[in-house]
């Protein structure tokens, strides 16, 4: 993960990043965060583990919730785009998924997450599903979302 942390850092030198949390609880912070000189580029994050958080803090339209669920591309890219501005980053990554004992009530089962990434430029989601115990899918979620911003960035 470490290796990965640096591509990313790399990758975005001269850019600041943000993150917007949901299941990963702070991991992708922690995770760049442990690479010293990370400051260069994080700016910080928003752990948005309950809609209302998603609402009030990364200014997720209550619509969006209600419609497609929290975990959504919609709701993902609605994320990272409301961490970038809140934070004032560059760059914004999301994480919004179910890392289990359960599904939700719009069908997705657990190991669904969306991650959602956000720019000047753009703001796109992708959707995942991820297998394992409740640890695995956090970590895969992370790993996913550190690789989507090279995928964009590159």
């Amino acid at each position: 993960m470490t290796n990965l942390c640096c591509d990313v850092l790399k990758a975005l030198s001269g850019k600041t990043l943000a993150t917007a949390e949901s299941c990963t609880g702070g991991g992708i912070g922690a995770a760049i965060t442990a690479v010293p000189g990370a400051s260069k580029v994080f700016v910080g994050g928003i752990i948005s583990y309950t809609n209302q958080i998603k609402e009030r803090l990364l200014g997720v339209d209550p619509a969006v919730l209600k419609k497609y669920g929290a975990v959504s591309n919609p709701v993902a890219g609605a994320m990272a785009s409301g961490a970038r501005k809140a934070l004032g980053a560059d760059v914004a990554i999301s994480v919004t998924g179910l890392a289990g004992p359960g599904g939700d009530d719009y069908g997705n089962p657990v190991g669904t997450v969306c991650i959602g990434y956000s720019d000047k430029h753009q703001t796109i989601a992708k959707q995942f599903r991820f297998y394992g115990d409740r640890d695995d899918i956090r970590q895969q979620a992370i790993q996913a979302a550190l690789e989507l911003i090279l995928e964009v960035k590159s």
